[in-house]
């Protein structure tokens, strides 16, 4: 038996789905889903068997491989019509799948896989474009849909996603051959093809068709008038104002669960926000499923104009989450009683905190678990003011019911999908800052704090060197580079705005920067001093000072750990200067752990020895002046700090980095104002 080909049909699928998907006007990140069917010789009997591929629960049509479609036996599953028990017990039908696969592996298939199955075409799209989701939330969207496509695109009212819907439009298809597709009330667009080709063809003359329609038949102001002192600020002006409030803003998101943060100021949040209309439309919610998913039904919205100071903002805050949470809480306890009376028990609340924050005149902020969550989140926000405004603009918005949206959002199919996901790692929400990344002992902290699920930014002099750094780890969703001269306040909080605007905030703190020069006494300079004081003595104050106004504003309390040294214990020759900066940098530690404890904020500090591979100081010549007093080559130096050790081992950049992460775990969620050595054991340094 051989491994079979991938089918023509498969591979015309994967390309027409990542052509879809690449472009945000047909659908967003994850949502929708395409199909295609195709008869190929059966591996075991070599007969012909139909298979449809269609994409797996998940998957994001951008991005999609072979890897994260479903194959399954269409004979099979449309034997499922005749077992079929009833919308009132349509979700048994997705367990049903599981006996319809054919062979291994693949994706798990999704709740519209009988929208794929069971429509009569060899290629079929399922998709979330805005213009076309204006028109399914229009109020006349029937209507609307009738006088925009002709006859060509048939009204489907709405139904939650299911069998009972696929049913629907394969009837739809089979009594409109003239048809090419569907407008799914409150949903989405469903097109299909005889070809691959055709059926990409029919799918983006639906969204263009619709977009076209409402560009020429819309009314000019959808959102209303403007509204006096709602205008945008600046770009400067409005990114400093969130900047300053992105930590409390991130302290309502997390109210339940810490949480990570995106900043969104595009011209059509801005837009949304400068009109009149925008806090009635706001509170109808969204509509589409994948939207509200996403962004929880409903958004929190500061009703203060964006004349209102960061003060008066901060103040309103509070006040305002109460109402929000207050609000959430009922609309579950309706949805759950709801629930109960059909004989259902919901799944317990998910949190009452607002996923997605909008500020007039600033922009958006939206939270998730992770970035890329929370990223997300606020692009499907954007895709649901873009909703609004084309059905405004030709009608009125007219989102599914509360009813409908509660039954999506707390639907025991997706509680089944979350509890799929995979444990979080664990640093997962925690968002870290670590100066002196570039290289060595602040390179190995900021790779092993990324790997264990952190958000990292890698701050350096040099903000080319540091984004390159950065990009080694991870997406932009993971690690981003940034320039920070620590001897300079302004630029400490330029890198920290740049921080909190790039992850919503600050947990981890690594004073990492520093530099040495090995000098006796009598050659130090006043400018030797005064350079290494500057970078770790004062550097490390500055960083710590505004970076703890984030943490406290934040109240999630947070990890500050200063990279200090054995020299901060130990007197050696011929580095005076650096000695001394390292000991006010191990006292700096004890005087915050003090003043920091009572808001949560865990201060400690690490000391390293003899870390010479990969050290930005060593290679700078330190390196070769301990050498030199040592009398050994260079190369050496690392061998000749192991055998002086206690357990004869060099230390590495990775050793510091495992005790970085080791302080920021919940194993030592009740130690501060400790050092931890790590330098294989030096007894003149051991603390007393």
């Amino acid at each position: 038996m051989t491994h079979p080909a991938v089918p023509r049909a498969v591979e015309d699928l994967i390309a027409r789905s990542n052509r879809l998907g690449a472009d945000p006007r047909n659908t967003n990140y994850a949502g929708g889903n395409t199909s295609a069917k195709a008869a190929v010789p059966d591996p075991v009997t070599g007969e012909p068997v139909e298979l449809l591929w269609v994409k797996g629960s998940g998957g994001d049509l951008g991005t999609l491989t072979e890897q994260g479609l479903a194959v399954l036996r269409l004979d099979r599953l449309r034997a499922l019509v005749d077992v079929y028990p009833g919308v009132e017990r349509e979700d048994e039908m997705v367990a049903a799948f599981d006996y319809c696969l054919h062979g291994k592996g693949g994706a798990a298939p999704s709740i519209d896989t009988a929208m794929h199955g069971l429509v009569d075409a060899p290629h079929v799209d399922h998709l979330h474009p805005d213009a076309g989701i204006a028109i399914a939330t229009a109020a006349d969207g029937e209507d609307l849909t009738a006088k925009v496509f002709g006859g060509k695109v048939v009204w489907v009212p709405w139904r939650r996603p299911g069998f009972q819907l696929g049913l629907d439009i394969a009837g739809i298809k089979a009594a409109h051959p003239e048809a090419v597709g569907t407008v799914l009330g409150g949903h989405g667009i469903t097109a299909w093809g005889e070809t691959s080709e055709e059926a990409e063809r029919n799918s983006r003359w639906i969204i263009e068709t619709a977009a076209a329609y409402i560009e020429a038949n819309g009314r000019p102001e959808p959102f209303g008038a403007a509204l006096a002192g709602y205008e945008p600020l600046p770009e400067a002006e409005r990114r400093a104002k969130a900047a300053a409030l992105a930590p409390h803003v991130r302290a309502i998101a997390s109210h339940d669960a810490p949480q990570v943060g995106h900043f969104t100021d595009t011209d059509v949040v801005l837009d949304f926000l400068a009109h009149d209309r925008h806090p009635a439309l706001a509170a109808l919610g969204t509509s589409c499923p994948d939207h509200f998913l996403r962004t929880k039904v409903k958004p929190l919205v500061v009703d203060l104009p964006a004349t209102a100071s960061v003060e008066e903002i901060v103040d309103r805050l509070p006040a305002l989450h109460e109402a929000y949470r207050a609000d959430y809480s009922a609309y579950y306890e309706r949805g759950a009683q709801a629930a109960r009376a059909r004989g259902e028990e919901p799944p317990a609340m998910r949190g009452a905190d607002p996923a997605i924050v909008l500020v007039p005149g600033v922009g958006m902020f939206s939270y998730g678990a992770d970035k890329q969550t929370a990223r997300v989140a606020g692009e499907f926000y954007v895709n649901a003011i873009n909703v609004m405004r084309g059905a405004e603009a030709l009608s009125t918005y007219a989102p599914i019911d509360e009813a409908e949206k509660f039954r999506i959002e707390y639907w025991a199919l997706e509680e089944a999908k979350l509890r799929r996901r995979p444990k979080p790692r664990p640093l997962a929400t925690r968002i870290a800052f670590v100066t002196g990344a570039v290289s060595g002992i602040g390179r190995a902290i900021a790779a092993r704090l990324a790997a264990e699920g952190a958000c990292v930014v890698v701050a350096d002099l040099d903000a080319a060197k540091a984004q390159a750094v950065a990009a080694e780890l991870g997406s932009t969703d993971v690690a981003v580079g940034v320039a920070a001269d620590v001897a300079d306040e302004a630029a400490v909080q330029a890198a920290l705005a740049e921080t909190v605007l790039a992850f919503g905030g600050v947990d981890i703190v690594v004073n990492n920067a520093g530099l040495s020069l090995s000098k006796s006494l009598f050659e130090t300079t006043e400018a030797d001093w005064d350079l290494q004081h500057d970078v770790m003595a004062k550097g490390s104050f500055l960083v710590a000072k505004n970076a703890a106004r984030i943490l406290v504003d934040q109240g999630l309390g947070g990890d500050i750990i200063y990279i200090s040294s054995k020299n901060s214990v130990f007197a050696g020759p011929n580095n005076v200067a650096y000695s001394a900066t390292k000991a006010d940098q191990a006292h700096q530690v004890r005087l915050l752990a003090a003043e920091l404890g009572e808001h949560g904020i865990k201060v400690n500090g690490i000391n390293p020895d003899g870390v010479v591979r990969g050290s930005g100081i060593f290679a700078s010549g330190w390196g070769a002046n301990r050498a030199k007093t040592y009398g050994i080559p260079e190369e050496d130096l690392g061998k000749f700090y192991a055998q002086r050790t206690l357990l004869k081992r060099e230390v590495l950049p990775e050793h510091v980095a495992n005790a970085v992460f080791a302080l920021c775990t919940p194993d030592f969620s009740h130690t501060t104002g400790l050092h931890v050595p790590v330098d294989a054991g030096v007894a003149a340094a051991f603390l007393r």
